[in-house]
């Protein structure tokens, strides 16, 4: 009796297994990876640096080119509940001396027809590696997952700090809601 129960509900289980939909791999051009982080006792889901745009004048030494980076942190070892998320917005330059200023890094971030602000983002050491030929810069800010939703739920997603500009491409909206899939709803 006990082989007969098991037997029928292996073949319950591979039934609903193939029936389920195959989900096609979202092609959005980022990298997501998750990892638990042992000190701070969470686990981390993050969408590796990924480019927004590169813009600049007419002189190919101005151009500046700017990234994100987001992770959602959830407590313990589970991914159905994120406590914070944070945003890194990353510019790139030739030009050594287009930093911003400590007053010009307030974030204002555009979703759909709404304008937030989420205050001052912060400015993160930077990692040199060998000979760099460009300047980096590195800002932060920390997010509620509520307003990481809105962002995602958004059809467009503008960002400003200071005078830099930038609107997230469909691409990037995608590998962002698929950064939000991960979490167990």
């Amino acid at each position: 009796m006990r082989i007969a129960f098991t037997i029928i509900f292996c073949i319950f289980c591979l039934t609903q297994a193939q029936s389920g939909v195959a989900q096609e791999p979202i092609n959005h051009g980022g990298k997501i990876e998750t990892k638990y982080d042992g000190f701070a006792l969470d686990t981390v889901i993050r969408l590796r640096k990924m480019k927004v745009n590169c813009t600049g004048f007419k002189s190919k030494f101005d151009q500046t080119c700017v990234s994100i980076d987001v992770a959602l942190h959830c407590p313990g070892s589970q991914v159905s509940h994120v406590s914070d998320v944070t945003l890194q917005l990353i510019f790139e330059t030739k030009s050594w001396g287009q930093s911003h200023a400590p007053h010009q890094r307030d974030l204002l971030i555009a979703i759909d027809t709404e304008t937030w602000k989420l205050g001052r983002m912060r400015l993160m050491p930077q990692v040199t590696t060998g000979t760099q030929d460009r300047s980096t810069e590195t800002l932060q800010a920390t997010l509620s997952y509520k307003m990481f939703k809105r962002m995602v739920s958004a059809q467009n997603v503008e960002m400003k700090v200071g005078p830099s500009a930038m609107a997230l491409s469909e691409k990037n909206l995608l590998a962002l809601r698929d950064l939000d899939n991960r979490i167990i709803k």
